[in-house]
């Protein structure tokens, strides 16, 4: 048992590599409105990579951050998303088989959770870059959460519920400020969050979304990064609080509860 254990931990970090290496492929060519079609290249000179040029992380380090062939930089977004979806993959593995064992519903669980976290990493870099999130990787996930929430046999009323009440108040800023304080993009984002988390944690996350943007956006301005009028994408701060919200949503729950209760 232990060593199958091991085993999934070495895959899910490698399986997690693997993922944020076609993350970081398919980023630029949504950038580029290219389809995942051929082989990798740079996207300086355009040579066609081979396999030694694209292992994760390895790569980036023993070539010095340069393309092999007309040596210009490579971006440090290709290990540090490919870095940050191996670990979160295996955060994914570690949660539920330390909640639900080897049980089936834990492998179907922590397969879908390593399509939700690959597709929301390439969302927080996509929006992080462009201001913008793409209804190509949206759309698909949410489609998938309901229906993994039907399958499952899930509480649908308390996700719906969580989706309505999250893509109903951003909504409603996005309607009031009309598309200044927020884009339409965060508000389909809301509903995949819903149907996500549920009733409280979607709390949880929209708590620590806005807490992170607040601290963030302050220290743009001291630093004279951005002023009161500048745009600040709110999707990586949503991302950022649904995972905290996923992972250790019931504990911070819990101890709120304690101290202010």
């Amino acid at each position: 048992m232990e060593l199958v254990l091991s085993f999934g931990y070495f895959f899910s970090f490698v399986f997690g590599l693997c993922i944020g290496s076609f993350l970081n492929c398919l980023i630029y060519r949504l950038e580029t409105e290219k389809t995942l079609k051929g082989r990798s290249f740079c996207p300086h000179c355009k040579h066609t990579l081979g396999w030694k040029d694209l292992i994760p992380v390895f790569s980036f380090t023993i070539l010095g951050g340069k393309c092999r062939y007309c040596k210009k930089k490579i971006s440090w977004q290709y290990p540090i998303v490919e870095l940050i979806t191996a670990l979160l993959f295996l955060l994914v593995w570690h949660t539920e088989i330390t909640s639900l064992g080897f049980a089936f519903i834990a492998i179907i669980n922590t397969l879908f959770l390593f399509y939700i976290v690959a597709s929301f990493v390439a969302i927080f870099v996509y929006d992080l870059k462009h201001y913008l999130i793409p209804d190509k990787i949206l759309i698909p996930a949410t489609i998938i959460a309901i229906a993994y929430i039907i399958l499952t046999y899930q509480n649908f009323f308390n996700y719906l519920l969580a989706s309505a009440m999250a893509s109903g108040f951003f909504l409603a800023i996005y309607l009031f400020s009309g598309g200044k304080a927020i884009g339409f993009g965060d508000v389909k984002l809301a509903v995949l969050m819903g149907f996500l988390l549920g009733f409280p944690n979607i709390l949880v996350a929209l708590f620590f979304a806005f807490v992170i943007g607040a601290i963030i956006g302050v220290i743009s301005i001291l630093l004279n990064k951005k002023n009161l009028k500048s745009e600040i994408p709110f999707g990586p701060f949503l991302i950022f609080g649904t995972f905290l919200a996923h992972f250790w949503g019931q504990q911070i729950i819990f101890w709120y509860f304690n101290i202010f209760a």
